[in-house]
């Protein structure tokens, strides 16, 4: 199943909005918690899983435009001590229950929950 995601906040940092399109249907949830952009993308891709868990889905490609996020999860980029580890064991526990998760980088005009949060600004 592809699942699309994405999260940001306004401003940055900023009450955090979330959201994801699987099967055509848009999961949205917004004033999470205070945090960063990045902290929002966290949550977005974690939002993803939940939503893919709540469908029965077992084998997932999640799409995103966020470097941060993917390249962490796919091990381009190593995990440090820095302020994305506390996002890696919520990831990881979620992970854990599917088959098979491939997370893939898309460009941002691509990426239909990225669309879905811009179109909620700019009052369409």
């Amino acid at each position: 199943m592809k699942l699309f995601f994405d999260g940001g906040c306004r401003p940055n940092p900023g009450r955090i909005e979330v959201a994801v399109v699987a099967l055509g249907v848009t999961y949205f949830e917004s004033d999470l918690r205070f945090g960063s952009n990045n902290d929002a993308e966290w949550l977005a891709v974690n939002h993803a899983l939940r939503v893919a868990a709540r469908l029965g889905a077992t084998d997932l490609q999640l799409l995103g435009d966020s470097a941060t996020v993917i390249d962490r999860v796919n091990g381009t980029v190593k995990w440090r001590a820095d302020e994305f580890e506390a996002h890696r064991a919520p990831f990881e526990s979620l992970r854990s229950s599917f088959v098979r998760v491939r997370v893939r980088r898309i460009k941002r005009s691509q990426n239909l929950a990225g669309i879905v949060l811009a179109k909620r600004h700019s009052g369409r």
